[in-house]
């Protein structure tokens, strides 16, 4: 039931913070940081893949009912949490990940935890501008949008990682 509460408490955060916060800073007229994608980027590491798919598109629906964007941030956080696992299996250290590991700078390491923010972070932003265009008739522009927004994504969350995040693990 701890569990249950503090990823709700999670969500809460990510939200309000984002809708209220972050959503009004703009990086050079085309980046926008995507805070709430670090609800679903750091859950714990053993959430079944239904679950992250879930919350995914319950994070992503929550802003498109904020922004009134008709499922485009739905669809890429649903994307997001349906590569996450492969992009987890490809960095899993030679020993395997222990059952208490969570995504955490502090654990992992920065080469692991730049390599999983970077990947996922562009995958969300290629599938959200992607589908926010619609065709490939402003590509460039949209590039240039991928790129500052990831860039803006990346820093802010890597920001959160090492302010809010434990440097000690618990165990169990």
């Amino acid at each position: 039931m701890g569990l249950l509460l503090g990823q709700a408490l999670r969500y809460l955060v990510y939200t309000l913070v984002h809708v209220f916060i972050i959503s009004r800073l703009v990086l050079f007229d085309a980046g926008w940081c995507f805070f709430y994608l670090g609800f679903v980027l750091f859950l714990p590491l053993g959430t079944p893949v239904v679950v992250q798919l879930l919350l995914a598109f319950g994070m992503g629906l929550t802003m498109d009912i904020f922004y009134d964007t008709g499922g485009l941030h739905a669809a890429a956080a649903v994307m997001l949490a349906f590569v996450r696992p492969a992009v987890l299996r490809l960095l899993r250290p030679r020993d395997g990940y222990d059952a208490v590991d969570a995504v955490n700078v502090h654990f992992m390491g920065p080469a692991w935890f730049l390599t999983y923010l970077g990947v996922l972070v562009l995958v969300h932003h290629l599938a959200f501008f992607l589908l926010e265009l619609g065709s490939f008739r402003h590509f460039g522009f949209t590039l240039e949008k991928v790129g500052a927004s990831w860039a803006f994504t990346c820093v802010a969350l890597l920001i959160v990682q090492l302010l809010f995040f434990p440097v000690r693990r618990n165990r169990q």
